[in-house]
């Protein structure tokens, strides 16, 4: 895993917004350090946990800019560029690429856009020329393509496409996109051990905003090859990436980020603030982590 320009944890990080329903860059910069402080190795700014679709271009690439000027290479930058007109991925693209972010993550084309292998290789050719390393998108149930083992095979003879994040929820599939031997991310909370003892690459994980020092020592073990020690971290992170795989999905790392200390207020609207009933639950589901992320250095 250590030899892939994006492994470990990619944090993909939630957006603060103030009262007036704006991005909260003062919470959103200490948000950040207290995630270098906890070890992430990188993090995906404006990434579908940080609210990308409920963001206009413009409040995106403020984002994308802030943030990167706060990390200042101290961690890897990926900027999630996605949209729904090429042109608008290539624009954003080059913005990110000035905002010195090291890749960027794009959704194939969606909302009924081409589903065609040729069409989805089309489409990411045109991204790869404004010339930032590029990570693909495998969520097929979000947006009707499958990146396949032979598509992943034709991607990566396209210029600066690197890699797959796979959040299909589907580690047999996942597993086949390995076995290609080109670089897989993993997306699926419920999957990041097996996942990784199969051989991803990386990690882009929302789940971790609620417990990012112990999901890094997760990682960390298993760069190690230390997979009894992964095995009883995950006891602890298990309930909880599995609860909020369930649905709700957002809302709930907002609100377990906040329960654990690493709160960025509520999510934008149309989502809502988690249900009383799904809090106690999320609480429940996170207790046995508290006092590792308390008392982890």
């Amino acid at each position: 895993m250590s030899a892939f320009m994006f492994n470990g944890v990619n944090l993909a990080i939630t957006t603060p917004f103030d009262a007036n329903d704006k991005i909260d860059c003062a919470r959103f910069e200490a948000l950040i350090e207290r995630y270098l402080a906890a070890g992430v190795h990188g993090f995906v700014l404006s990434s579908g946990t940080g609210m990308h679709v409920y963001l206009s271009k413009d409040e995106s690439k403020e984002l994308v800019a802030f943030g990167a000027k706060v990390i200042n290479g101290r961690a890897r930058v990926i900027a999630q560029t996605s949209a729904l007109l090429v042109e608008e991925v290539v624009e954003r693209t080059r913005h990110a690429k000035d905002c010195g972010a090291d890749g960027v993550m794009v959704l194939p084309p969606f909302f009924e856009g081409p589903t065609d292998d040729q069409g989805i290789i089309d489409f990411y050719s045109s991204v790869s020329e404004a010339g930032l390393p590029i990570i693909g998108y495998n969520v097929p149930q979000a947006v009707g393509v499958e990146v396949t083992p032979s598509l992943f095979k034709q991607l990566s003879e396209i210029p600066n496409f690197v890699s797959v994040k796979d959040s299909s929820g589907d580690l047999a599939a996942q597993a086949s996109l390995v076995r290609t031997g080109l670089p897989t991310m993993n997306g699926a909370d419920p999957l990041v051990p097996f996942a990784l003892f199969a051989g991803a690459a990386g990690l882009i994980w929302g789940g971790a905003n609620m417990a990012p020092k112990t999901c890094v020592a997760l990682v960390n073990a298993a760069q190690e090859r230390k997979w009894d020690e992964v095995q009883q971290i995950w006891k602890a992170l298990a309930p909880v990436m599995s609860l909020i795989w369930q649905g709700d999905y957002v809302q709930s790392v907002y609100a377990g980020a906040e329960i654990m200390g690493y709160g960025a207020g509520n999510p934008r609207r149309p989502l809502a603030r988690l249900s009383d009933e799904k809090q106690v639950a999320l609480r429940d589901a996170l207790a046995p982590l508290i006092e590792r992320e308390t008392s982890a250095s």
